[in-house]
């Protein structure tokens, strides 16, 4: 069902036939512009004339790649499913609508056909022309709109049930994206990851390093820095205390 929607929204907006464009585009990896050309049997330009147009609704993406040895840009492309069954559920809505309308329309106004040349009027047309064909004459009579208004709630229903399949595809491939987004931020993840237990793995060498290079000093290395550090010591100086027994035989003299 999903490739039959995507062929339609392809269809609608190139207007060719789109088995082949869509076969070629409905993975998830980019392809080369010049496969898709050969696999059409397009030339490039043709391919790419194609591919722009279908990109001017964003319903298909590109990446470019520099060829190293040629130097110019090579175009790779792939179908957006998402935006693709997307476009297809507004341009139903709008389809269902516009039924609607004509069927309110049908139930509401007479209308009116030339049985000759098959050609229908409203009232308000009918009226101008006399209710006269003015192709060959003929005098108009009444259209049965019980079986037109039939005929296009049929194709109401049709359009509704075509609504919830294309519903149906869209949450499915919300889901499928959902997932593809939780790998690669699982990824991204386990990559940060990867990349701190390597800085930890880092730090701790560099201060297993530093440890060892500091235990393996020599001893007098470690002498010779604290004689440089300590601060001479100052002369102690000898001051004589005079004696007490001269004095006292000082003063027994006088």
């Amino acid at each position: 069902m999903l490739k039959n929607f995507l062929n339609e929204v392809i269809s609608i907006v190139v207007g060719k036939p789109s088995d082949s464009i869509v076969r070629l585009l409905e993975g998830d990896k980019y392809v080369n512009e010049f496969i898709i050309a050969k696999k059409l049997d397009l030339t490039i330009n043709q391919t790419r004339n194609i591919l722009y147009k279908i990109s001017d609704y964003g319903l298909v993406s590109s990446i470019r790649k520099k060829d190293k040895k040629k130097g110019w840009y090579t175009y790779f492309w792939k179908i957006e499913v998402l935006k693709s069954l997307e476009f297809l559920k507004e341009l139903t809505i709008k389809n269902i609508t516009q039924l609607r309308n004509q069927i309110k329309s049908r139930e509401t106004k007479g209308f009116y056909v030339c049985e000759r040349c098959n050609i229908e009027f409203n009232e308000e047309n009918a009226m101008l022309h006399d209710f006269t064909c003015n192709e060959c004459g003929e005098v108009f009579t009444v259209k049965d709109n019980e079986k037109v208004i039939r005929e296009f709630k049929k194709n109401e229903d049709k359009l509704v049930n075509k609504l919830k399949l294309i519903e149906e595809e869209i949450t499915t491939e919300k889901a499928r994206l959902d997932k593809i987004k939780m790998k690669e931020l699982k990824k991204i993840e386990a990559e940060k990851l990867k990349q701190r237990e390597e800085k930890r793995r880092i730090q701790k060498e560099a201060r297993e390093k530093l440890k060892k290079e500091s235990s393996k000093k020599k001893p007098s290395e470690k002498k010779s820095s604290k004689k440089k550090s300590s601060t001479p010591s100052k002369p102690k100086k000898n001051i004589k205390k005079p004696s007490k027994v001269k004095d006292k035989k000082k003063s027994k003299k006088k």
